[in-house]
């Protein structure tokens, strides 16, 4: 399930990079959580959670980023933030990459929230 798990996210870092932004670390782990991609997007940070459902009978990937696991990330991100004081001073944003399932046999749509949550 790991390789699966990177896999998406690979695949978010693609998109992300694609899109402009630079991916400054991934997998960041704290006593918090962690946070799967922070990326920069001209002078603002960008904490991205990675979500990816394969089963219809759950809930939506983008769903289960829930106020729990949103709390989490914020701390973590706080917790980034003071490891790393060259971007102490930085806007931060939140977004969530949602790896939906696949319609009879697409591929997985996949949904990019901007400023999906506010700290």
């Amino acid at each position: 399930m790991k390789a699966l798990g990177d896999d998406y996210e690979n695949r978010a870092a693609a998109l992300i990079e694609e899109s402009g932004l630079r991916v400054v670390e991934r997998n960041f782990r704290g006593k918090t959580g962690e946070i799967d991609i922070v990326a920069e997007d001209s002078e603002q940070l960008v904490f991205i959670e990675v979500r990816a459902r394969t089963n219809h009978q759950f809930e939506s990937a983008a769903g289960s980023v829930n106020r729990r696991k949103q709390q989490r990330l914020v701390r973590t991100a706080q917790l980034f933030l003071q490891h790393r004081p060259r971007w102490a001073g930085s806007a931060c944003r939140f977004d969530v990459i949602a790896f939906e399932p696949p319609q009879s046999g697409s591929p997985p749509q996949i949904r990019w929230i901007r400023g999906a949550f506010t700290a």
